[in-house]
């Protein structure tokens, strides 16, 4: 066991308050007042109908969701004293408290009191969440976004039973942060922390608001950068460094570069892109006094620093983890200025030791900024080409996979891919001719990682349903030597003699990057080519002929499989080469709209040419030779000398038809 103690300062490694730290850190302010610079403080005319015309003075109602940072743990603690961080301080709670009054205590609800005195919901005082003092401050310390649904139930019976609200009737302003225990914990269940499983109970979470709760604008606050916070635990200072590695052992434990550190930037990223993506989705606007707005500020934040550029724990509680009182305040004036700050203008890197002076509502722009009174189309409202996986069993081999043909599907930790432009991904996304050459790698089939397979259905968002740590695929547009394009080493324009170099480039790839143990990591290959052998096929018969094709196929693969250059652990899914016939009729029939003009330069020995002719013949018994061929190659058993790699055909092209229209 690694603690079997009982805590005592010294084995908590905790330094004493009388001692002298080493670095000068900023005085705790004893007033966190703001001065609201507004002159229009006043409501709407009438009561809005539309939350696209919300003013601040017409919210009447304000309530809050989250964990210990929204219930404020330790946040008016006395420096060093680190039990009292157990103590929740609900009433200087940045999105919800209401101690005092703004001249002395800066927080949302105290803003928002300057423009309708007849605010209700605020918290005050200390207690859990289910005392009166918490009023709508419904958040739980110690939750994860899994708790969050049961927050918005306690809260919802909460103003249906206040007499004081009109759930019909009144505007209500609902802050959501939530994502801190969650990242705590990743390292301990990939799984059950996963970005998709975060934002599934996020939406579950939203989609009781939007069900249940009318004439409501929800502010939803995007998880912070969690990282940042591993420097107040390594430097000298009086934080108390062995608590919160108990505490939070997933983003204060990893050593810098390691693959841990990296795992946890790349959860805290995809927490963050996932959420915005739910609120793009347009889910939450499908009626007019309803959204949901995500407030971006704390996104990139950084710890904050002293003038000599140390960590400034003043900005927290005596745990180092929590927010004191004056990085609530802080965060109340971010929020605010984030909630009048139009979507797509909206500050992503609020820095928090900066000076924030509190923006106003004009007169040209006296709304709370939503979508439509922002005039921003969510990038996401495009064709969505998603899945929905209904698999129930998504665990990996236990004990770990040590055969392929044992292999499950989340025991694949490397997706790699060689081709063609298919494989590239040109033109995927193009809706002109001059964009033809982009090469949309994210998107590739069989190697991209855009998105997620909720948006974008590829292999890698499909295995990464299963294991969230996958990594080799692509992401967004470039050429194969781009660092995006990780293990997608697929070349436009590439033919089947070409492939062994892929092949060797992916090997370097794969045995120089840190994020890969070659040896250990299961690999998943795909390799797909022929198509630009068989476009070229009647312009030169010997050079192209099957058996040439097939030599090449079986360099490719050699490559992979043979002891002296042996990728160990990977399955190759060897594609099929595709018949290209049925792309004829898109370049025949006149009813269809495809550039008929260039295809002499696409595939001039399928796509042009009468019907019968000898060249048209003599490419369609090609493209059965190379199928036989690549079929016989692998029944021989060549790449099944080892209970470690083997190479599959898969067909599922080999008599593809172009789809129809009803």
């Amino acid at each position: 066991q690694e603690n079997p103690y009982l805590f005592t300062y010294r084995n908590s490694n905790y330094s004493s308050s009388l001692e002298t730290s080493n670095s000068k850190e900023t005085s705790q302010e004893r007033s966190y007042g703001t001065y609201i610079p507004c002159f229009d403080r006043g409501p709407s005319d009438t009561v809005p109908v539309s939350v696209h015309h919300l003013k601040p003075a017409d919210i009447r109602v304000i309530a809050a969701l989250g964990d210990s940072l929204t219930v404020s743990n330790g946040a008016a603690s006395k420096p060093h004293d680190v039990l009292d961080v157990l103590t929740q301080y609900r009433g200087v709670s940045w999105s919800v408290g209401g101690n005092e009054n703004i001249s002395t205590v800066t927080t949302l609800a105290n803003i928002l009191r300057e423009f309708n005195p007849s605010l209700i919901g605020y918290s005050i005082g200390t207690g859990k969440e289910t005392t009166d003092n918490a009023a709508l401050n419904q958040a739980v310390a110690g939750d994860c976004a899994e708790d969050v649904p049961a927050q918005v139930r306690r809260l919802v019976d909460r103003m249906k039973n206040d007499t004081r609200i009109n759930l019909q009737t009144d505007w209500k302003l609902i802050t959501l942060f939530i994502g801190g225990n969650d990242l705590c914990k990743f390292c301990n269940n990939p799984v059950h922390y996963s970005p998709e499983n975060y934002t599934y109970n996020l939406q579950i979470a939203l989609d009781i608001l939007h069900r249940e709760v009318p004439r409501a604008f929800v502010n939803l606050v995007t998880v912070l950068s969690i990282a940042s916070l591993r420097e107040l635990h390594a430097s000298n200072n009086t934080c108390p460094k062995l608590l919160m590695r108990i505490l939070c052992p997933c983003v204060i434990n990893p050593e810098d570069n390691s693959n841990e550190f990296k795992k946890l930037i790349y959860f805290n990223r995809r927490y963050q892109e996932r959420t915005r993506q739910l609120v793009e989705s347009g889910r939450y606007d499908t009626a007019d006094d309803f959204t949901v707005v995500m407030q971006p500020f704390l996104t990139n934040v950084n710890v904050p620093k002293t003038q000599e550029g140390l960590p400034d724990s003043s900005y927290f509680a005596p745990d180092c983890f929590h927010f004191s009182q004056k990085s609530h305040s802080q965060a109340a004036r971010a929020l605010w200025n984030n909630m009048l700050e139009p979507l797509g203008e909206k500050t992503h890197d609020q820095q928090i030791e900066d000076e924030i002076v509190l923006k106003c509502p004009s007169e040209a722009e006296p709304f709370l900024r939503t979508y439509k009174n922002s005039n921003y189309t969510y990038p996401n409202q495009t064709s969505n080409y998603g899945s929905q996986l209904l698999c129930e069993d998504k665990s990996p081999s236990s004990p770990p996979a040590t055969s392929v043909h044992s292999l499950k599907p989340a025991d694949v930790k490397i997706t790699a891919a060689l081709g063609d432009s298919l494989t590239a991904g040109t033109g995927i996304a193009s809706d002109n001719l001059l964009d033809l050459g982009t090469e949309y790698r994210g998107l590739s089939w069989s190697i991209g990682g855009d998105a997620s397979l909720e948006n974008v259905t590829t292999l890698p968002n499909i295995f990464r349903e299963f294991n969230v740590m996958i990594v080799g695929y692509s992401t967004g547009t470039g050429s194969e030597n781009d660092s995006n394009a990780f293990l997608n080493q697929a070349v436009p324009g590439a033919q089947a003699e070409h492939l062994p170099a892929q092949a060797r480039n992916l090997l370097r790839l794969m045995k120089t990057d840190p994020r890969i143990d070659f040896s250990a990591d299961w690999k998943l290959i795909t390799v797909h080519i022929g198509s630009n052998d068989l476009c070229n096929y009647c312009k030169d018969p010997d050079h192209y002929s099957a058996v040439n094709f097939i030599r090449r196929i079986q360099e490719t693969l050699d490559i992979l499989h043979k002891q002296v250059n042996a990728v160990p652990k990977a399955l190759v899914s060897l594609v099929e080469v595709i018949d290209l016939f049925p792309l004829r009729q898109l370049f025949v029939d006149t009813k269809v709209q495809c550039p008929t003009y260039m295809a002499d330069y696409l595939c001039s020995c399928i796509l042009t040419g009468e019907e019968n002719s000898p060249n048209l013949t003599m490419v369609r018994e090609a493209t059965r030779a190379y199928q036989l061929g690549i079929q016989r190659l692998v029944a021989s058993g060549r790449y099944d000398t080892q209970e470690n790699f083997t190479v599959i055909v898969q067909p599922f092209v080999q008599n593809i038809k172009v789809p129809l229209l009803q």
